[in-house]
């Protein structure tokens, strides 16, 4: 799913999405039903910002700025699996092993995603599902190493 995807599905969600320049390193900020995306971004790294605050509106996350908190950080988590779900669903990497993309350089330009995206991604799925997951009875993926075995 791409920026402009992104874009139609916030204003269904009646998100108001703007980009700026942000004075700070962040990459998006969400306020009530209003997303600041760091205009400085490519437009990869806008759509992976913009999943996120997606996420966080959707999971009702509110104000999480401070994560010393542990429900701060629990709803945090909840949001971005959330947008890993999303935009790296477990059917787009079976796609991806079919249309034989390999590398996760590869992977993250056939998902749309930054490579750092994919990785923490990849990074919680493993800790959710562990080193593998049979998606049903033709496909198991490997998350380390990264892959898709096919059983025939």
């Amino acid at each position: 799913m791409g920026y402009e995807s992104l874009l139609i599905v916030a204003e269904k969600l009646n998100l108001y999405v703007y980009e700026a320049r942000f004075k700070s390193n962040a990459k998006a900020l969400l306020k009530g039903n209003m997303v600041g995306v760091n205009k400085d971004l490519t437009e990869v790294e806008k759509t992976c910002a913009l999943a996120e605050e997606i996420a966080h509106y959707v999971t009702g996350s509110g104000d999480i700025l401070d994560q010393f908190p542990i429900r701060n950080r629990k709803q945090e988590l909840l949001a971005r699996q959330y947008a890993y779900q999303c935009m790296i669903p477990f059917d787009r990497i079976i796609q991806a092993h079919k249309s034989r993309i390999s590398g996760r350089y590869e992977l993250s330009e056939y998902l749309g995603v930054t490579e750092e995206f994919l990785q923490v991604a990849i990074d919680r799925y493993t800790s959710k599902y562990g080193l593998y997951l049979k998606v049903d009875e033709q496909y198991t993926i490997t998350f380390d190493p990264l892959g898709v075995i096919e059983t025939i």
